[in-house]
């Protein structure tokens, strides 16, 4: 088995055998890591590719600068993408600078997480979270798939 994975550097798609995830796979492309331990900042047309082709989880935090509960969040959310490496993956949109992630995602307060599986959103959880709980929400959709 193999997964597709959208590099969050570049936004080409890859393929890497299932294997492979642990042993930190690199983009074919522009040689970024793919499954990596930590959030990546992307915009929406990144996003919107990795929603669509990716086939592992993929969560988003959608955040601003000025949000306190988001600043708050961003420690928690780093060490819950350290937890779930390589079996998932991290990333944020700035809502701010990419707004129209708020009408594209239907977003009405943030943070927002929102997980991608397979060209689908999955589940949503609003507020800022702990680690344990940011973990827990992706696992219980990872057990589902």
């Amino acid at each position: 088995m193999s997964h597709h994975l959208t590099c969050l550097s570049c936004g080409s798609v890859n393929r890497v055998p299932a294997e492979r995830l642990s042993a930190h796979p690199k983009c074919g492309t522009c040689g970024a890591k793919l499954a990596e331990p930590r959030v990546h900042d992307i915009d929406t047309a990144t996003l919107r590719k990795a929603e669509t082709k990716d086939t592992l989880p993929l969560l988003v935090d959608f955040w601003a600068p000025w949000c306190g509960p988001c600043r708050m969040m961003a420690p928690e959310f780093e060490k819950a993408a350290r937890a779930l490496a390589p079996n998932a993956r991290f990333a944020k949109v700035n809502t701010q600078i990419h707004g129209d992630a708020s009408q594209r995602y239907g977003i009405r307060g943030i943070p927002l997480l929102i997980l991608f599986r397979g060209g689908q959103e999955v589940a949503r959880l609003t507020g800022a979270r702990p680690a344990a709980e940011i973990e827990a929400f992706v696992r219980s959709h990872m057990a589902a798939a």
